[in-house]
């Protein structure tokens, strides 16, 4: 997260830095993320986009997020109520709050809309730790059916490796693409060559 906060002081100019280090001070001070009702660094957090401009305000909104110690019940809340912009920046500071998997159904929302950018953010390291293999498979499915690049999919080699239930679903999947004549994303075949085994090394005699 220093480093994380570093990249975006740097990044930012004077009076948007100035912003977040006042909207952070207020996180701080709001303190454990148990509040039950909108605070003052929420709405910080909500117009973080206008403060310090669309494309550093992920990274500000995670810093506010980390600064406030949200809890699950607080970051539910703040992607419930959130643009997509807002419900990305909750998912992508899921590793640093949560350390158990009761923030998984932000991830499972995430995967049921049509949105790549949120559904990019969704197979995070959060997702890679914690969702079910069932559920993580379909995860990678539905990259492939969105056009979100797997290499969004933190530790796709070492969660796919030696899985043939993943295997074949993506072969299932190839199959509908050919007979619909549609092509085979060039991704697809990369999993799949992620799925075979490694070959076993000869035993020295």
């Amino acid at each position: 997260m220093a480093a994380l906060r570093a990249r975006t002081d740097a990044s930012l100019k004077e009076t948007a830095r100035t912003w977040l280090d006042k909207a952070t001070a207020e996180a701080a001070a709001a303190g454990g993320g148990k509040q039950q009702t909108c605070t003052t660094w929420e709405l910080r957090f909500a117009e973080a986009g206008r403060r310090c401009g669309a494309e550093h305000a992920d990274s500000a909104r995670i810093v506010l997020l980390h600064a406030a110690r949200a809890d699950t019940a607080t970051l539910t809340r703040l992607y419930e109520q959130g643009a997509a912009a807002e419900r990305r920046a909750v998912l992508a500071a899921l590793p640093h709050l949560v350390a158990g998997p009761e923030a998984l159904p932000l991830v499972e929302d995430a995967l049921r809309t049509n949105d790549t950018r949120l559904v990019a953010a969704a197979v995070g390291p959060y997702a890679a730790e914690h969702l079910t293999a069932h559920h993580w498979r379909h995860a990678v499915l539905k990259c492939l059916f969105t056009g979100v690049p797997v290499s969004a999919v933190a530790e796709l080699a070492e969660r796919a490796r030696g899985d043939a239930e993943l295997a074949r679903m993506l072969g299932d999947y190839a199959n509908e693409r050919t007979a619909a004549g549609r092509p085979v994303p060039d991704d697809l075949h990369r999993v799949l060559a992620l799925t075979t085994p490694p070959p076993h090394k000869a035993e020295e005699s």
